[in-house]
């Protein structure tokens, strides 16, 4: 027992120990492994999306003609999302709202949970197998911001000042480590 006792308290070992503490506690934070077995469902409606036209108000002329309601969502561009780093599936929808902003929605998400994820729309083209991983960061993107959970459906706003016409695809970006969990080509509706 003394002779480990003694070894512990080297400067040396307690330098050894010390740095296995700090690289174990960094590898924890940088590649966050708990998050492949938690799972984030998040379930947004889709914006502008109203009830049945409500009947006229009590006292309007019965022959009054009711103004016409606003037109509500129209899907611009879809695709189905394929898998690359992480298994990935769902529905990618490109929605032009009824005041005419945009939203990219993803429905029926279900891809893994990482650290660090995004929603980028993107104007690379979508490849299959290890092809595609890396591809996205290689010409323009805009992120729409941190994926809100790893499985649902949700909606991510586009900023008012993107041209929807540059862009042909979205990918879950892990920006941690650069890689591609998922991806959907886009096509025009």
């Amino acid at each position: 027992m003394g002779r480990v006792r003694s070894a512990l308290f080297r400067p040396w070992t307690a330098g050894v120990l010390m740095v296995a503490v700090v690289g174990g506690a960094f590898g924890l934070y940088w590649f966050q492994p708990w998050k492949l077995w938690q799972d984030e469902t998040v379930q947004e409606a889709l914006p502008g999306v109203t009830a049945a036209a409500s009947p006229p108000p009590a006292g309007a002329p019965s022959g009054t003609a009711a103004a016409p309601s606003p037109a509500g969502p129209t899907t611009l561009a879809s695709g189905e999302m394929i898998s690359h780093e992480h298994a990935t599936s769902g529905t990618v929808r490109f929605v032009r709202l009824a005041d005419g902003s945009h939203v990219v929605r993803l429905e029926g998400l279900d891809t893994s949970n990482g650290p660090d994820l995004h929603v980028w729309l993107t104007d690379a083209p979508v490849k299959e197998g290890r092809a595609g991983w890396h591809v996205f960061d290689d010409g323009q993107y805009v992120s729409l911001g941190k994926l809100k959970g790893n499985k649902g459906s949700q909606n991510y706003t586009v900023p008012e000042d993107v041209d929807p016409s540059r862009y042909t695809s979205v990918t879950i970006w892990c920006d941690r480590f650069d890689v591609s969990f998922g991806a959907a080509e886009l096509a025009r509706v």
